[in-house]
């Protein structure tokens, strides 16, 4: 799989690379940019359905039809397939919705295990051949997301304590010399109705848009020195070295990818438990 990866990442980078300016006879190297990022419609160049909208696509339904045929005809000993799902769905349940919500995480269970494999399948498609990018380095699905879950908390919230008694508890915690409440209100305010959100997506987004261009630098570099100063005494060896390293980076970005994953879903099982906290 990382050896189509690289060459599937050394051919999308080809046409930036030869049609850099002329330095001395050689072609001048050109790093990967957030244009890396930018992918024309797939059926018209201006087109809405680009790339990672197919991505979303696929994984949203790749995701839906592994928890079906996952469940379906469960057993006492489970296939592989069951054992798959349960396991997922049994570590988000018991080390995430259950520790950071309580007793009542276990209704959050479905949707934050659905929040899991979602964000988790679409960050990994940033290293599955031919696909190779991951939807969530484009801000608008993190900040979905984000947008869900927030909406998620403060209305529960709001619902178990009331509009009213909700912000107030939030703004004003009780035990404070009323002086600091000019101050502490509206920072409580704003890191929670603003700042959750915000770095909900922003963490996700950035995470993984920087693996990604890390990883284009290593292929379009080693390809660069082993196309243009092969015959340089550590062109061909330093080429080698950075697809090498494109490898073992690789492999640390599948790791990244889900632990992105799983912080998005552990914040949101947070954001939710302190909104069914006795306090609020």
């Amino acid at each position: 799989m990382s050896t189509l990866l690289v060459a599937s990442s050394t051919a999308t980078v080809l046409g930036r690379l030869t049609e850099g300016t002329t330095e001395g006879g050689k072609k001048t190297f050109e790093s990967p940019t957030k244009n890396d990022f930018d992918f024309p419609g797939l059926f018209s160049h201006d087109g809405w359905f680009t790339k990672p909208i197919l991505i979303v696509i696929l994984m949203t339904t790749l995701v839906a039809v592994f928890y079906v045929l996952a469940s379906r005809n469960a057993k006492v000993v489970p296939s592989k397939l069951q054992f798959a799902g349960e396991s997922v769905y049994g570590y988000i349940r018991n080390d995430v919705a259950l520790d950071a919500i309580g007793h009542e995480g276990l209704r959050f269970a479905p949707y934050l295990a659905t929040l899991f494999s979602f964000i988790a399948v679409n960050n990994i498609a940033g290293i599955i051949p031919i696909l190779q990018i991951p939807s969530t380095s484009h801000i608008a699905f993190p900040l979905v997301l984000a947008i869900l879950s927030w909406v998620i908390f403060l209305a529960i919230g709001i619902k178990k304590n009331g509009v009213f008694k909700y912000f107030k508890d939030m703004m004003f915690p009780p035990g404070i010399p009323i002086p600091v409440y000019l101050l502490l209100a509206p920072i409580e305010f704003f890191s929670t109705v603003i700042v959750r959100p915000l770095t909900l997506m922003l963490r996700l987004t950035f995470n993984m848009f920087a693996g990604h261009l890390v990883l284009l630098l290593f292929v379009s570099g080693g390809e660069y020195l082993l196309l243009h100063y092969s015959n340089h005494v550590v062109g061909i060896p330093v080429g080698i070295l950075s697809f090498f390293m494109s490898l073992v980076l690789s492999l640390f970005e599948g790791g990244i990818q889900l632990l992105q994953a799983y912080v998005f879903t552990l914040l949101t099982a947070l954001y939710i438990g302190g909104a069914l906290a006795d306090e609020h």
